[in-house]
């Protein structure tokens, strides 16, 4: 009986059911049919662009005089002190002078000594030359005999023998006095320039040792009105930079204020710390008012290119993929891109043919240095294809160092006169951060996404020069779905762009 009551009851919770499925179903499917996602839309704008290349460094003097010691010796007085400002010639310590006093006087002893013995040595050649010229007499007169000549000669030139020794031993212990007048002297310490002690490393009674090397007493800036930032720059963004480009900086003292400056050298010595090789420039800093101190870090900014007008879209929108869109969807890029038949602007390939009949044209290759070109473009080609197998943090440090070779591979097959044509070339290239490259934007087109391959340029790190058909000023890209966590990832292209 129970049975029996139990399966109406069982039979109408699975028609419950059922019927609930199908309306879940319904609602989604309808859902996904009538609800399309909201976008988040910038427009192409039309207006100026700055790529500039960041680093930070430290405010230095442009010139500072390390000041030590020739004496070793214990500091008697100090007349500067941190901040003196001082004048050339200066005193600005002094070391104990007693010790080199007194060797002073000894030698001053010693000078006396030997003129002494020189003005003996003097008077017994003024005897031996009397001496001889009478015996020259005697002999011809015939009083004394020849040998008594000889005798005399003899005596004659060993007194003048003596008498040079004497004047030898004279200048000797001149020098030595003059010598340890020098150290004397050399206890004062003078400024050697125009200047402000920014260091002082000594105190009164200590004792310093000149041995090998000078040790440091002072340091001296020789005019904190002109001082400049030393920073490091990457390798990677070294190609950029040119003497003569504008430079900003900032510095935690004065928050809010910004020093302009310029590229002064850019220092060919590499440094390398941890496989990270970078280059130090320097830029000048205006300190006219003295705020700025050595030793304090900047901030740097440098320009490294402008557009006065130019038509741009904000990075956000050359990273947006649709969803469902994925890196497969790019999946043939890599192979166009690196296809040695692709035209101007087409990655890899097109970029390396473009420069290759641009060294061509403009250095005037002969047939031999154009197949080595080929040659190289062609190794560099395969290089690059290469680091798909990278993760994404190591293929701009690989990237680097084949641009790095390949450059150096080219020069060594130049002429000498073909050379500075084929650095402002290089330079060119590097300072528009290499030739046009390929991005990816997408528009509304129907309700739905379309996209529309662009090639790109100039970026200042939020917006980035932007150019190709159907590019035009006001037209509205997506950059993002509302409400979405965030935009897709931008596909990895397995060809990565190639800056010269």
């Amino acid at each position: 009986m129970a049975n029996r009551i139990r399966r109406p009851g069982l039979i109408a919770v699975a028609i419950l059911a059922v019927a609930a499925a199908a309306a879940a179903y319904h609602f989604w499917s309808t859902r996904d049919d009538t609800q399309a996602p909201t976008y988040r839309f910038a427009k192409v704008e039309r207006g100026p662009l700055t790529a500039t290349v960041a680093a930070s460094g430290t405010l230095n003097p442009v010139t500072s005089v390390q000041v030590g010691t020739q004496v070793s010796g214990q500091i008697k007085e100090l007349f500067v002190d941190f901040n003196s400002p001082v004048k050339s010639g200066q005193l600005i310590a002094r070391i104990d002078p007693e010790t080199f006093q007194y060797r002073v006087r000894q030698n001053e002893a010693d000078v006396d000594a030997a003129r002494a013995a020189a003005g003996r040595a003097q008077v017994s050649l003024a005897n031996a030359q009397r001496d001889l010229a009478r015996t020259r007499e005697l002999v011809q007169r015939e009083f004394v005999s020849p040998a008594d000549l000889d005798r005399a000669q003899a005596q004659f030139d060993l007194a003048k023998a003596e008498l040079n020794s004497a004047q030898a031993v004279v200048a000797q212990r001149s020098a030595q006095l003059a010598s340890a007048r020098v150290d004397l002297g050399r206890t004062e310490i003078r400024a050697p320039v125009d200047g402000v002690v920014i260091k002082r490393s000594v105190d009164v009674g200590q004792t310093v040792a000149a041995s090998l090397q000078a040790p440091e007493l002072f340091i001296i800036a020789r005019d904190l009105r002109d001082m400049q930032v030393e920073t490091s720059i990457d390798e990677a963004d070294v190609g950029r930079i040119r003497v003569g480009q504008r430079a900003t900086f900032t510095v935690d003292a004065f928050p809010g204020r910004t020093f302009s400056g310029e590229v002064r050298q850019v220092r060919k010595s590499a440094l390398t710390v941890q496989n990270v090789v970078t280059y130090t420039v320097l830029v000048s800093a205006a300190n006219a008012d003295g705020q700025l101190m050595p030793g304090m870090t900047a901030n740097v900014r440098i320009v490294t290119d402008t557009r006065e007008s130019t038509l741009k879209i904000a990075n956000a929108a050359l990273r947006f993929r649709p969803p469902g869109e994925s890196v497969a969807g790019d999946a043939k890029a890599p192979a166009e891109k690196a296809s040695p038949a692709g035209g101007p602007g087409q990655g890899g390939g097109g970029q390396l043919q473009q420069l290759r009949e641009r060294l061509v044209a403009e250095l005037k290759l002969d047939e031999a240095q154009q197949a080595r070109v080929q040659s190289i473009f062609e190794q560099t080609r395969g290089r690059f294809m290469a680091l798909r197998e990278l993760p994404e943090d190591a293929r701009a440090k690989a990237s680097a160092t084949i641009r790095a070779e390949m450059r150096s591979a080219i020069e060594e097959i130049l002429k000498p006169e073909q050379k500075p044509r084929y650095a402002e070339i290089m330079a060119e290239l590097a300072s528009r951060g290499g030739q046009s490259g390929r991005g990816r934007i997408w528009v509304l087109a129907d309700g739905k996404p379309k996209a529309i391959d662009v090639r790109t340029g100039l970026t200042d790190g939020t917006a980035t020069e932007v150019s190709g058909a159907g590019i035009d000023e006001g037209l509205e890209v997506i950059t993002g779905i509302q409400g979405a966590a965030s935009t897709a990832p931008a596909a990895k292209s397995g060809a990565p762009r190639m800056f010269f």
